[in-house]
């Protein structure tokens, strides 16, 4: 739908719910109600045949932003916060919010946020991880206009997901936008292996000049893969591509050592 836009009030709370695969669902809400998480939820569910909301999206996914007036000076001020894991989405969210905001990064519940505790639910939403090009602004309960989308203006922005260890390899997506294709194995989830994946993320962050999909795949749920992939001991680090094909076991608190092996 190529539906005009209604003009933003003066003071307002904005609230937008992304999915994994990219989409969003937003309002903008003069009287700042506390429950739109809900019903964003609802909408999505509507909007993508969804079998249930999807409320696992809040807080992980999900950027809110409050414009008020000062009651002592007088001046407009404005919060934005972002989930770390959109603040990838900082344009877009400028552009349906109409300003150019200083997003600051929320911290989310670490165990709900967790990227292996997420993809237990790519089972039963598969098409929360399909990008179906919608910016979505919800202006009533009871009616979801969606606006033209906005993706091209997000398009340069490198694209670091950590996709569910059930979805397909994502080798084709590496060799189309030249970036790296990483798996990383693990056993269980456990305060080793959330220590593994915050000080990888970190790294590769910081130090990769190229985008970047990760796979992080359980060897208890998916011995088949491991074996795949000759994997024996974890945690191991593999770079499938740019070839060649190269691992690190068990050595990812050393940048030096992991940074080599990416040939970064």
């Amino acid at each position: 739908m190529n539906q005009s836009r209604l003009p933003l009030p003066t003071l307002f709370k904005g609230i937008a719910v992304f999915t994994p695969g990219g989409d969003v669902i937003y309002c903008i809400d003069p009287d700042k109600r506390s429950r739109w998480h809900l019903h964003l939820c609802a909408a999505l569910q509507e909007l993508l045949e969804l079998p249930e909301p999807p409320h696992f999206l809040v807080p992980c996914y999900a950027a809110t932003i409050d414009r008020w007036r000062d009651p002592h000076t007088g001046e407009f001020k404005t919060a934005a916060e972002a989930s770390p894991l959109i603040l990838r989405y900082q344009i877009l969210l400028d552009v349906i919010f109409e300003g150019n905001f200083s997003w600051e990064a929320i911290v989310p519940p670490v165990a709900a946020c967790d990227p292996m505790v997420i993809a237990t639910h790519y089972p039963q939403f598969p098409q929360l991880w399909e990008d179906h090009d919608l910016v979505v602004r919800l202006d009533s309960l009871n009616s979801a206009p969606a606006l033209p989308a906005f993706k091209p203006l997000v398009a340069s922005i490198a694209t670091r997901t950590q996709p569910p260890p059930s979805l397909p390899p994502l080798e084709t997506t590496a060799l189309a936008t030249k970036g790296y294709v990483l798996r990383l194995f693990v056993s269980g989830h456990s305060v080793a292996t959330e220590r593994t994946l915050q000080t990888l993320h970190q790294l590769l962050e910081s130090a990769l000049p190229h985008p970047y999909t990760l796979k992080v795949i359980d060897v208890l749920k998916h011995p088949d893969l491991a074996e795949a992939d000759q994997v024996s001991a974890t945690p191991t680090l593999v770079k499938v591509w740019p070839l060649p094909v190269r691992r690190v076991v068990g050595e990812l608190n050393e940048p030096a050592i992991v940074l080599r092996v990416l040939g970064s």
